[in-house]
């Protein structure tokens, strides 16, 4: 069992950046892809980073490359999104995901564990 808990969500201003942390729990976090995805009401979840395993190969949505960086530090068991240049329609709940069967990244019936989510607000 893998617990996940994000943190680091909050209102902020359009241009304005935050980082979100996501704590993860397991001897094994290493081995685990992890990704961040985003949700509006009523709409699908959307993938928004993964970083893989020990070697830290990173991937983006398109729409968010360039503003949004994916990192991890193994030896804390955690996993970051900075989300920079922030914009109105970065507004949604955000989710982070542990990937222990490795697979597609981008896509979150391939994750096997879920963090809560944490609420991003970005005011115009």
């Amino acid at each position: 069992q893998v617990q996940l808990v994000e943190s680091g969500g909050g209102l902020v201003q359009a241009g304005g950046s935050l980082r979100l942390s996501c704590a993860a729990s397991g001897r094994t976090f290493s081995t685990y892809n992890m990704g961040w995805f985003r949700q509006a009401p009523g709409k699908e979840r959307e993938f928004v980073a993964a970083i893989s395993t020990s070697d830290g190969f990173t991937y983006y949505a398109d729409s968010l490359k360039g503003r949004f960086t994916i990192s991890r530090d193994n030896a804390k068991n955690t996993v970051y999104l900075q989300m920079n240049s922030l914009k109105a329609e970065d507004t949604d709940v955000y989710y982070c995901a542990a990937q222990i069967v490795l697979g597609p990244v981008t896509t979150p019936e391939q994750y096997q564990y879920w963090g809560q989510g944490t609420q991003v607000t970005v005011s115009s």
